[in-house]
């Protein structure tokens, strides 16, 4: 469903990704590791188009997103949210979800407010609260919860558990696992191995902007040299 294949990226002359290629299948849920600094945002961002990369492919469904600008990837049906999550602060949560709203996609699981309720019942016992009144963990809830508005096909999540409460990241790992039954395939940005692990079929680790591993945990696990060089601190 995406695949990156020679992708180098750059802030400035920072040259940020070097020859980065992977890919994402159907109904996969994938997850980016690697420490502070490792290229992961960038790799999101380069997907997204918010960082043009200079060469290489990023192929979704049979389209070149590079030579895309962001809106009209969005429309394709890859749904982002970033670690900053931009929320609407002044907007009740029902209100932050009708912003996100797209017309179903053909062959996709359409989300309704009902829906999303269902699938987080924080929000919806605060649904009439404005998003300021939202602790960290329930405003990254609404974030996810407002891209799933969009119906996507494909969503890429930058760093979900960053911040957030132990109970929160259980909740938030129990929502990626009933995404994952819809169907949906999921990249994630992730430091936390632990959660990671809880969510996903595969890990991809870069370091430096290069990829060190693809493969399954328990592969991972098999080769612990690589877990201590790339992922511990």
């Amino acid at each position: 469903m995406l695949e990156l294949s020679g992708v180098n990226s750059f802030y400035g002359k920072a040259h940020i990704l070097r020859d980065l290629g992977f890919s994402i299948n159907a109904g996969e849920v994938v997850s980016l590791l690697g420490r502070n600094g490792a290229g992961k945002t960038t790799t999101v961002k380069s997907i997204m188009q918010l960082v043009k990369p200079e060469k290489g492919s990023v192929i979704f469904d049979g389209v070149e997103l590079t030579r895309l600008p962001t809106h009209r990837v969005a429309k394709l049906g890859i749904g982002y949210v970033p670690e900053e999550r931009r929320i609407f602060t002044d907007l009740t949560i029902s209100e932050n979800l009708e912003v996100g709203r797209q017309p179903p996609r053909p062959g996709v699981y359409s989300w309704t407010q009902q829906t999303l309720f269902d699938l987080f019942p924080n929000l919806a016992e605060r649904r009439s609260n404005r998003g300021k009144a939202l602790s960290g963990g329930e405003q990254q809830m609404l974030s996810i919860a407002r891209t799933l508005m969009g119906n996507p096909r494909l969503l890429l999540l930058d760093e979900p558990s960053e911040g957030i409460a132990p109970v929160i990241v259980e909740q938030m790992a129990h929502t990626i696992l009933k995404l994952k039954a819809e169907g949906l395939p999921v990249l994630l940005s992730e430091q936390n191995l632990h959660f990671a692990r809880m969510v996903s079929d595969r890990a991809i680790i870069i370091e430096g902007g290069l990829k060190k591993f693809d493969g399954t945990f328990a592969e991972l696990e098999a080769q612990p040299e690589i877990r201590d060089a790339y992922l511990s601190v």
